[in-house]
C-alpha cells in the first residue's frame, strides 16, 4: 500500500551519530567523485559535442559583449544555462569548454550524492552507495553527443534531485526553489513538481512554501531579462515546435532508437524493478508513491514536445536509479552486486563509443569555420544558414542576426524530415526581424550549410531572393556554399 500524500514518508533507518555520518561520506565521496570523472572522460576528448553546446557558447559571447537575452540573441530555453556559460567564460575564457565540462562533472557528482543520501536515509548505507554508483554508470548510456555534452539536462538533474531531497526532509521552500532552478535550466525540469507536491500533500503551509519557492525565482528571471520575451520564448512561442505532424514515422523511429539505447545502459536496473513488481515484494512501500510519480513525471518530460532527442532521456536516469535501488532491497544481496556489475560493463561500452567513434559533422564545421576565418575580418558579421551554431564559435565571428540557426526561421528545429518546414512555419515575426537586422548590418559572408536539407534556399523563397539580390557565390566547402556581397 502506498503512503498517504499528506506527509513525508516514514524513514525506517536508525539515527546515526555525526561521526558515523562523516565517516560514511568520507569513504563514499571520493569513490563517487572518481567515478563521476571517469564516466565523463570522453567529454574532454573533443572541443564540442553537439549544437546545443555551440548555441550556448555563442549566446554567452553575445551576452558578454553587452547583448541581451531574448533580444540580441534568442532561443526556446530559459536563461540559467546561458548565464552559467557566460560566467564561466568570464573566468576561464571563451575559447574552450573545458571549464564548463568540469562543472558538468560536478553536476553529475551532485546528482549522485543527493540520490545516495536519499537512498541511505530510507534503506541504509549499502543502498546509498548503490544508488549513487548506478546513477553515474547509467548517466552515460546514450549516444555520446547526448550523454557527454555539457548541456541542459546535465545541469538540470542536480536541481531535480535537490528538489526531491529537500521535499523528503520537509524543507518545502527549498524544494520549490530547486524546482524553479530546474525549470530555469530547461522547462521540462518542472516535472519534478509532481512528486514534490505528493510529499507535500494538502497541507496549506507546505503548499504555500513550495509555491513561493517556485514562483519567485522564475518571476525574478523574467524581470531581469524581458518579461514578454521570457514568456514568449520559454512558454507561448513554441506551438509549432511542439507538433510532429507530418513527421510521425521519423520521430517515432528516433524515440524507439533512443529508448533502446537507454534500455541497454539500464540492463542492470530494469530486471530488479520488473522482478519486484512481479513478485509484489515492495518492502519500501512508504516511498514507492513518490518514486513512481518522479519516474512518471520524467517520462512525461521526455515525451513533451514529441521530439525524443537522446539527451531528453537523461531526465529518466535519477528516478530509474533510485527505483532500482528500492527494488533491490526486496531481493537477495547478490542482486545489487549483479546490477552494479552489469551497469559497469554497459558503461564501459558507452565510454569506448565516446572515445573512439568518429565525429564527421564536427570536422566539417571546423573546416567551414577555418575558411570563414580566412575570408572575413575579425570585426565582420557572418551568417551561417544551417543547424550548426557552433560555426560562429569556431570561426570567432559575430552572427548577423539574433537567430543562430535556420530552425527558428523554418521550423526545422525539431529534427523533422521535411513536412511543416518553411517560412510559414517560422516563429511569428521572425522573418520581419531577420530582414531588419540583415539590412542594418549586412553579413560580409553568407554560408549556406543546408546541403540538401528541407530548409535550403531552393525551398525558402525569401532567402533565395535575398541572396540573389545582394550576394554572389564565391566558393564551396564540403557541399556548403559560400556567398560574398556583390560589388
Amino acid at each position: 500500500m502506498l503512503v498517504e500524500p499528506h506527509a513525508p514518508p516514514r524513514v525506517t533507518t536508525v539515527p546515526r551519530s555525526p561521526l558515523a555520518v562523516r565517516g560514511y561520506w568520507t569513504r563514499q565521496l571520493p569513490l563517487l567523485a572518481l567515478l563521476a570523472l571517469v564516466t565523463r572522460v570522453p567529454s574532454f576528448a573533443r572541443p564540442l559535442w553537439n549544437p546545443d553546446e555551440g548555441y550556448l557558447a555563442v549566446q554567452a559571447r553575445i551576452l558578454a559583449a553587452g547583448g541581451h537575452l531574448y533580444g540580441d540573441v534568442v532561443d526556446r530555453k530559459p536563461p540559467l544555462l546561458p548565464w552559467l556559460y557566460e560566467a564561466v567564460f568570464a573566468v576561464a575564457g571563451s575559447g574552450s569548454l573545458t571549464a564548463v565540462r568540469l562543472l558538468a562533472v560536478l553536476a553529475q557528482l551532485t546528482t549522485a550524492v543527493l540520490l545516495a543520501s536519499l537512498a541511505r536515509r530510507h534503506w541504509g548505507d549499502d543502498a546509498g552507495r548503490t544508488a549513487g554508483v548506478l546513477c553515474l554508470l547509467v548517466s552515460v548510456g546514450l549516444n555520446p553527443e547526448d550523454a557527454q555534452a555539457a548541456t541542459f539536462e546535465v545541469f538540470m538533474l542536480p536541481c531535480t534531485a535537490a528538489a526531491m531531497w529537500c521535499a523528503d526532509r520537509g524543507r518545502w521552500a527549498a524544494a520549490g526553489t530547486a524546482v524553479a532552478c530546474a525549470f530555469l535550466v530547461k522547462q521540462t525540469g518542472a516535472a519534478v513538481l509532481l512528486p514534490v507536491l505528493w510529499l507535500c500533500g494538502p497541507r496549506r503551509g507546505p503548499l504555500l512554501a513550495v509555491a513561493a519557492g517556485t514562483v519567485l525565482p522564475v518571476l525574478g528571471a523574467a524581470l531581469v531579462t524581458d518579461p514578454a520575451g521570457f514568456l514568449f520564448w520559454t512558454v507561448t512561442g513554441s506551438s509549432a515546435y511542439a507538433s510532429f505532424a507530418g513527421s510521425e514515422l521519423h520521430v517515432l523511429g528516433r524515440a524507439l532508437a533512443n529508448a533502446a539505447i537507454l534500455a541497454v545502459a539500464c540492463a542492470g536496473l530494469l530486471p530488479p524493478v520488473v522482478r519486484a513488481l512481479r513478485t509484489r515484494r515492495t518492502g519500501a512501500a512508504e516511498t514507492w508513491g513518490w518514486l513512481w510519480l518522479w519516474l512518471t513525471g520524467a517520462a512525461v518530460a521526455v515525451v513533451a514536445g514529441f521530439h525524443f532527442f537522446g539527451h531528453y532521456y537523461l531526465q529518466l536516469v535519477p528516478p530509474l536509479a533510485l527505483t532500482a535501488t528500492a527494488a533491490l532491497q526486496t531481493l537477495p544481496p547478490r542482486s545489487s552486486r549483479t546490477a552494479v556489475l552489469t551497469s559497469a560493463c554497459c558503461c564501459a561500452v558507452f565510454l569506448a563509443w565516446g572515445l573512439l567513434a568518429p565525429r564527421p559533422e564536427l570536422d566539417h564545421v571546423r573546416r567551414l569555420a577555418a575558411v570563414t576565418d580566412r575570408r572575413t575580418a575579425p570585426g565582420d558579421r557572418v551568417l551561417f544558414w544551417g543547424m550548426h551554431p557552433e560555426s560562429y564559435w569556431f570561426a570567432d565571428r559575430a552572427p548577423a542576426s539574433r537567430f543562430l540557426t535556420a530552425g527558428l526561421l523554418t521550423n526545422y528545429s525539431g529534427g523533422r524530415d521535411g513536412p511543416r518546414v518553411g517560412e510559414r512555419y517560422a516563429v511569428a515575426g521572425s522573418w520581419r526581424t531577420f530582414r531588419t537586422e540583415t539590412a542594418a548590418r549586412p553579413p560580409a559572408l553568407v554560408v549556406d550549410d543546408s546541403r540538401g536539407a528541407p530548409y535550403g534556399p531552393d525551398r525558402i523563397p525569401a532567402l533565395r531572393r535575398w541572396l540573389a539580390a545582394r550576394y554572389e557565390r564565391v566558393g564551396e566547402v564540403d557541399g556548403a556554399v559560400l556567398y560574398a556581397r556583390s560589388g
